[in-house]
C-alpha cells in the first residue's frame, strides 16, 4: 500500500470528534483554574463534550445537597483521631427541621436545636470552655464526610503550638439538618467562649465539597453573621487543611485578645511586618 495513502480504517477528518469545535484561545487558562472558560464553540452552541461536563457537574451539586450525612462513619473516623482520645464524648444533635424538605423551605428551623438535643446539652451541665467545635451537615454533606475530619486534626496540631492546655475543649457536637447560626446556641449552651462551626457550603459547578469555617466569639441566640468570622473552600482542591488551621489559629488567639469576631476582626496571618518604618501608623492598614 502506498504509505501516502490513508488506510481504510482512517477516520476521515470531517468526521473526527473535535473537527468542528473552533478552539478559544484563552483554554490554555484552564490549567489554573476548575472555572469553565475557553471552551471554545461549535457553530454558536457549546460544544457536546462540554455541555455533557456541565450536566454531570450540576449532577454532582444536586446530589451533593441530598445526599444524607453518615453520621456513625463520622463520628468513628473523630474518635479515631489521637489527640481525641481523652475528649467528651461526641454529642449527636438534631435541628429543628425534621428532614431534607423541611431544611431546604425553612431555613430558620436549621438554625435552632430541637427540644431532645437542647435537653441533651443541658444535662451535661457544661464546664466552661475555650472552644466548642460543631460539625454541621449544612448544603453539603460530602464537604463534612470528605474533610472534617481531617481538618480538626490539623486545627488540634496547630493549637497545640501554645502548649497542652493553652485550649480547653468542650465536647464535638454533630448537627444533621444544621445552617451555620445554630452553633450559636450550641455554643452557649456548652458554655463556650468561642465557636467553631464546620459546614458543608453550597455546592458548586466545580466544588461540591467546599467546607466552610464560622468562627464565633460569645455564642448566643440572635447574633447576626456581623459577628462571624468566615474562612472558606476548605478541601484538597482548594485551601488545604494546614493552611485553614493557621488561619483559624490567629484568628482565634485575636479573637480571645480582643475579646471579639466578625466584622471588628481582620484576618491577617498572611500578611509580613516590614521594619525600619518611621512609627507613623498607615491609616490603610488599621
Amino acid at each position: 500500500m502506498n504509505p501516502e495513502q490513508p488506510s481504510a480504517d482512517a477516520v476521515p477528518r470531517s468526521l473526527e470528534p473535535d473537527a468542528i469545535v473552533t478552539p478559544n484561545p484563552w483554554q490554555r487558562l484552564g490549567q489554573f483554574t476548575d472555572a469553565r472558560i475557553g471552551l471554545g464553540r461549535a457553530g454558536i452552541s457549546l460544544p457536546t463534550n462540554r455541555s455533557l461536563e456541565f450536566q454531570l457537574a450540576h449532577a454532582r451539586a444536586q446530589d451533593a445537597v441530598h445526599l444524607p450525612l453518615e453520621i456513625p462513619r463520622l463520628i468513628e473516623d473523630l474518635n479515631q483521631l489521637t489527640a481525641l482520645a481523652n475528649a467528651p464524648q461526641i454529642q449527636r444533635l438534631h435541628s429543628r427541621a425534621v428532614d431534607r424538605t423541611t431544611y431546604l423551605q425553612r431555613p430558620d428551623y436549621g438554625r435552632r436545636l430541637d427540644e431532645d438535643s437542647r435537653q441533651q446539652l443541658s444535662a451535661l451541665d457544661a464546664q466552661p470552655a475555650d472552644l466548642a467545635i460543631v460539625v454541621v451537615d449544612g448544603l453539603s454533606s460530602l464537604a463534612v464526610q470528605n474533610n472534617a475530619g481531617p481538618f480538626i486534626a490539623a486545627l488540634l496540631e496547630a493549637l497545640a503550638e501554645d502548649g497542652p492546655d493553652a485550649w480547653s475543649l468542650a465536647p464535638i457536637s454533630v448537627v444533621e439538618q444544621g445552617r451555620v447560626a445554630i452553633g450559636d446556641e450550641v455554643g452557649e449552651l456548652l458554655n463556650a467562649r468561642a465557636v467553631l462551626v464546620m459546614v458543608g457550603e453550597r455546592p458548586g459547578l466545580s466544588s461540591p465539597d467546599s467546607l466552610g469555617l464560622y468562627l464565633t466569639w460569645q455564642p448566643r441566640i440572635g447574633l447576626s453573621d456581623a459577628s462571624r468570622n468566615c474562612i472558606s473552600n476548605v478541601r484538597p482542591a482548594g485551601l488545604d487543611f494546614a493552611m485553614a488551621a493557621q488561619r483559624l489559629h490567629y484568628l482565634l488567639r485575636e479573637a480571645r485578645k480582643l475579646g471579639l469576631t466578625g466584622v471588628g476582626l481582620k484576618d491577617r496571618s498572611g500578611e509580613t511586618a516590614l521594619e525600619g518604618g518611621t512609627g507613623i501608623q498607615n491609616f490603610l492598614l488599621s
